[in-house]
Order: C-alpha cells, then structure tokens, then sequence
C-alpha cells in the first residue's frame, strides 16, 4: 500500500524545489526570489497531486503501478497550472500572456515540471519499495523463526506428557486436554508476525494452565497487563520461551517450586516486560542460554534493530528475572 503524504516527504520536496529555482536562476532574468516562490508553488502543488492521487487510487503498488503512467503527467500538468496560477496571487504583475508572449520558455517550465515530478516521485517510490522488500524479509524472518519455535514447545510439552503418563494417568489426561485446547487457539490464529499484546498474555496463560497440570502445587503464576497495553503489537510466541526458560532453569530444580510473575509496563515510548521467578536464580555466569532464547534474541532484532534488547537480572535472595525492552 502506498504511504500516506506527509510532511517530512513535503519537506523533501521543497529542498528539491529550492535546487529547481537555483537551477533556474542562471538562465533567467528573474531575481532568486520570484523564481524560488515560483518553484515552490508549482513543486508544491505537483507533489500534493501526485501524492494524494497515488494515495487514493493506489492500493497495491504491485497491481496498479501502472495508474502511475496517468496520475504523474496529469498531476504535473495541473500542478504547473495550480502553482502558476498561486504564485501569480503574490506577483500580480504576471499573468498566462507569458504562455502567448514566451511561448517556448512557458513550454520549457512546463517540461521541466513534468521531468520534476517524473523524478520526484521515482525517488519516491523507489524508496517505498525498498522499504516494502524489507518489511517482507522481516515478516518471513519472522514465520521462519515461529515455524522453529512451536514444534520446540509441542515436542518439550509431549516429552512431559509421556513421562506423566505412567506416574499419573488422570493428570496425564488433564494435560493431554489442555493441550489440545492450546493447540487449538494456536492453530486457529492466523500467522500473523504481529499481534496484540493481549494476545500474548492470552496464549501465555493457556500454556501456564497447562504447565500447571503438570507441576500442581508447584507452580504459581501471575500476569499483569495493564488496560492500555492491550492492543500494543508485538511479535508472537516473545514471552512464553522467557517463562518456559523460568520454569526449566528456575522452579523445576526448586522442591518446592515458586511463582512466576509476568508484567508489562511502559515509559515513555518503552515497552517493558518482565518475567520473574522464584527460582533457584540464575547460572553462575549471571547468563541464561537456549534454543528459546536465542529465538526471542531474534526476533527482537529482526523487527526492532537494536532496540530490542533482553536480559537476565539475578534476584536479591532467589529467583531471576528476564526483562525484554522495544520501543512503542
């Protein structure tokens, strides 16, 4: 889809309209100033026509590039006029008899608008579709690393449940149906690369149940998700490898197992999110490493650069907590 107008690409564009009058500047008898105000009126003009008339008419550059070959010229045509007519406002003394008097020189601003707005907006779109061809490796990294990390849960989850089944048959099948319901919900999401922090939270508390027919008394948990934090997007599957990571590393090895606490918080343009444990803390190199983690670790790169940050911070007493950063 084609990017909405915006002020920054307005701004762009009267630098590129100041170089036009500069240009012109050297062939002409007219001052800088007339031939600056001139330039930007028609640029201007020619950038909004274009702009908003690929905004409206195209919906998939893909598809409908070829509109391109009707909005441009035509757009740089009424453009010319519109900045002409816009710019004559504030220099009355010039009028269309220019087009009668000058006839070749009137043609020749036309053309050059033309060319203008032929190249501004190559620019333009050359840059939209770099920034679609990006978007798209991005969203397949993203799938490629979702497509490794479900069957690492689904296989970790059946390992359990095969060990369960001989020590305790009827907890083995409370497991085996709350599976069933996570692979469900699971399956029935679309593979979207982003969605809902609620989602999460959602998803999270479906394996947490599961997990809980397993472990029993054993393990506690809460999640605390504010209201305004529900519908902030965010990759699939981030939290659950940080809380399987904390029941594996952290409860599992504790006899009397402990509480997982998962909360997200915001400030400023920051989005925090934490999953503590009260565990028996954290390795003695202070880092936690795996198969989950180094999925979260990416997943956190491939969407938010190096503004995706994770660490593990040791509890005080017990326990640990691993803390994932990104921006709003």
């Amino acid at each position: 889809m084609i990017q909405k107008p915006s002020l920054k690409r307005a701004a762009q564009v009267a630098v590129f309209n100041t170089l036009i009058a500069l240009g012109i500047s050297g062939f002409t008898d007219y001052g800088l100033w007339m031939n600056w105000v001139y330039s930007q009126c028609i640029g201007l003009s020619i950038w909004a026509l274009v702009d908003f008339g690929q905004y409206w008419l195209i919906k998939d550059i893909n598809l409908q590039w070829r509109r391109l070959f009707i909005i441009v010229p035509l757009s740089a045509t009424l453009g010319y006029l519109l900045g002409t007519t816009l710019a004559q406002l504030l220099f009355p003394v010039h009028n269309f008899n220019f087009w009668i008097e000058q006839p070749r020189r009137a043609l020749g601003f036309l053309i050059i608008s033309l060319l203008a707005g032929g190249i501004s907006t190559y620019f333009f779109m050359s840059r939209e579709q770099l920034a679609i061809a990006q978007r798209q490796a991005a969203e397949a990294q993203l799938k490629l690393l979702q497509t490794q990390l479900e069957p690492h849960m689904l296989f970790n989850t059946l390992a359990n449940l095969r060990a369960l089944i001989t020590i305790d048959p009827v907890q083995a099948q409370a497991m085996l149906d709350h599976m069933v319901a996570y692979l469900r919900a699971t399956l029935s999401s679309s593979r979207a690369t982003m969605h809902p922090l609620q989602a999460e939270f959602d998803r999270l508390r479906d394996y947490l149940e599961l997990m809980s027919v397993r472990m029993g008394p054993r393990l506690h948990f809460n999640l605390q998700l504010p209201a305004e934090l529900a519908n902030i997007s965010v990759p699939p599957l981030l939290l659950q490898p940080l809380v399987e990571n904390a029941i594996k590393h952290g409860l599992e090895p504790k006899v009397q197992g402990g509480l997982i606490t998962v909360r997200a918080s915001r400030a400023h343009k920051l989005i925090t999110l934490e999953v503590h444990d009260s565990g028996v803390g954290l390795p003695g190199q202070g880092q936690a490493e795996g198969f989950g983690l180094m999925q979260v670790r990416e997943r956190l790169e491939t969407v938010y650069g190096k503004l995706g940050t994770i660490e593990f911070i040791a509890g005080d007493a017990c326990g640990a907590c691993a803390r994932v950063t990104f921006p709003c």
